[in-house]
């Protein structure tokens, strides 16, 4: 399928009038990202979060623009909170797919995501993070889900992050660096905030702490396909994402959607995780498929996509996540360390080996 004209798509925006300038949104600045696949258009568009609920009708406006131009199947508009400084506003802005400023330092940047949530999704993210910082790198964790931050729990880190200047130092663990919502605020409060919000403390927690330089970011992800994956996918470079399953259909009909998100916005999907995979009776260490198992296998096969191995389910995993000590860390030679492990270097093997290019082809007449 030809993609949109970009020069059409961006005329299509200058026909919406920003009422707070009362300029067209292309001329006030305002157009972020444009990011076109197989007919499906995503356009990010700068305000600050004061005026997101007056923003709303220019987003639905500017949806409405550019689903009339050609070869355009869904147009879809996000609003970014961006706070500019006068120097940053006078400045030209970065022409559609440029390569994102946040995270330079970060070598790879790994979302580990799932299309529903209660499939042990942080609980990976945390392990896999764990498993890399003892190979020797330098790892970062992420935790981008506001609405529900648990890596506070997890990780046993209940205080608040140190201020530096203008930057947020972040938390160490387990030989990693992390930052969270959760470690800003008390554990019950509800974050009870729209996209925009979660969209610009998504950009803070990338661009306001002081990461350093990282070997890899593992990403805990939300459930689902919104403004957190959008944000993700828009701002930083992704070396690629995990989707994490349980066995069951249910699960993998939401997985399914997950590997699809990603695939819409040209990130590539390293592979499928099944978790629960199967229960091992501390007592005798029979193994019975509680969820069913092998579906996140097949399910890899289906779409073209790499199984990266199967988590049992222990009860070790949930007392020590529980207890804010990771399995991997408290019992580093155990069944279900040892799979994280294996899934850990099987993702930096894929994240730091170079694209192999083809060599010369030789042919004889």
């Amino acid at each position: 399928m030809s993609q949109p004209n970009t020069a059409l798509l961006r005329q299509a925006l200058a026909s919406v009038i920003d009422p707070a300038s009362k300029r067209d949104l292309v001329s006030a600045g305002l157009v972020g990202d444009i990011n076109t696949r197989d007919g499906l258009v995503q356009v990010s568009l700068y305000t600050s979060r004061e005026r997101a609920a007056a923003m709303e009708p220019v987003r639905r406006a500017a949806e409405a623009a550019l689903s009339r131009v050609p070869g355009v199947t869904n147009a879809t508009v996000v609003l970014t909170a961006h706070k500019e400084t006068a120097a940053q506003a006078a400045a030209p802005k970065a022409a559609p797919g440029a390569k994102p400023l946040l995270l330079p330092d970060v070598k790879a940047i790994v979302a580990v995501a799932s299309g529903k949530g209660g499939v042990g999704k942080s609980t990976t993210s945390v392990n896999l993070a764990v498993a890399l910082a003892r190979m020797g790198l330098k790892v970062g964790l992420l935790d981008a889900d506001i609405y529900g931050p648990s890596l506070p729990r997890m990780l046993g880190l209940n205080r608040k992050p140190d201020i530096k200047g203008d930057k947020m130092m972040p938390l160490e663990a387990w030989g990693l660096k992390a930052m969270s919502i959760g470690f800003l605020v008390e554990e019950e409060t509800p974050m009870i905030w729209r996209g925009p919000m979660v969209m610009g403390a998504l950009e803070q927690m990338m661009g306001q702490v002081e990461w350093g330089a990282l070997d890899i970011m593992i990403v805990d992800m939300p459930p689902g396909t919104g403004d957190a994956q959008l944000t993700m996918a828009q701002r930083v470079t992704l070396a690629g994402a995990v989707i994490v399953s349980t066995p069951q259909d249910i699960a993998l009909i939401d997985a399914r959607r997950g590997v699809r998100m990603f695939e819409r916005t040209a990130v590539p999907v390293l592979g499928l995780i099944e978790n629960m995979s199967f229960f091992c009776c501390p007592n005798c260490n029979h193994s019975t498929p509680i969820f069913g198992h092998g579906g996140a296998k097949d399910e890899a096969a289906r779409l073209g996509t790499e199984f990266l191995g199967e988590i049992p389910l222990l009860l070790d995993i949930r007392t020590n996540s529980d207890a804010g000590t990771p399995v991997m860390a408290a019992d580093p030679n155990g069944v279900a360390a040892q799979a994280f492990a294996a899934i850990a270097a099987r993702l930096w093997e894929k994240v730091s080996q170079p694209e192999r290019k083809a060599g010369p082809r030789i042919v004889i007449d």
